[in-house]
């Protein structure tokens, strides 16, 4: 099954495994283009510039908000993200689809710009399960993961404004539920 070209959001909570469903698609559909945002936070253990995000300082950022070339940007934990609009139409012009994973500010913000984006929503099972997996992580710190969490409650309250809603209970499910919705046209 080959994905068509279409601008795909993905948005959930932190730590509700987002990059892993992502990840799992495009390893089964190498045809999806999974854009790489930009951010002003430094990155975590083990991330590469240019593949998990273009890291920026905070006038960089600046520069790209105003001269219009990124598609959605937002302040989320503390730190600026933000999509560029020209690897959003590249990877359209050429013929691919391409993902966004993304928050559900820059994911509203989308929907506004470009209203035929299909924008899912990841859940987790359960927010003690999110929370677990938070903690799992260890990239954050005690006080980090109590400020994703508060913001968790508003985001999960954004779902209905998504037009696809996927409860990460597995990964293996939830992303070819993913990869399914992205193969309707």
């Amino acid at each position: 099954m080959s994905l068509p070209p279409r601008l795909v959001v993905v948005s959930g909570p932190s730590g509700v495994g987002k990059g892993t469903l992502v990840n799992k698609v495009i390893a089964s559909h190498p045809e999806v283009v999974h854009s790489v945002s930009c951010t002003t936070r430094a990155p975590r253990p083990g991330e590469i510039d240019g593949a998990d995000y273009r890291f920026v300082d905070d006038e960089t950022f600046r520069g790209l908000v105003s001269s219009g070339a990124l598609l959605e940007w937002a302040r989320v934990h503390g730190a600026h993200y933000g999509t560029p609009e020209a690897q959003v139409d590249e990877a359209l012009a050429a013929g691919h689809p391409i993902i966004l994973e993304i928050d559900v500010q820059g994911g509203i913000a989308i929907r506004e710009k470009r209203p035929d984006a299909l924008l899912i929503f990841i859940e987790p099972p359960t927010m003690e399960e999110l929370a677990r997996r938070l903690m799992g992580r260890g990239t954050e710190t005690e006080a980090e993961v109590a400020r994703r969490l508060m913001n968790a409650v508003g985001e999960m309250e954004m779902a209905p404004l998504y037009d696809v809603r996927i409860v990460n209970d597995d990964a293996d499910r939830a992303a070819t539920e993913l990869a399914c919705e992205m193969a309707k046209a």
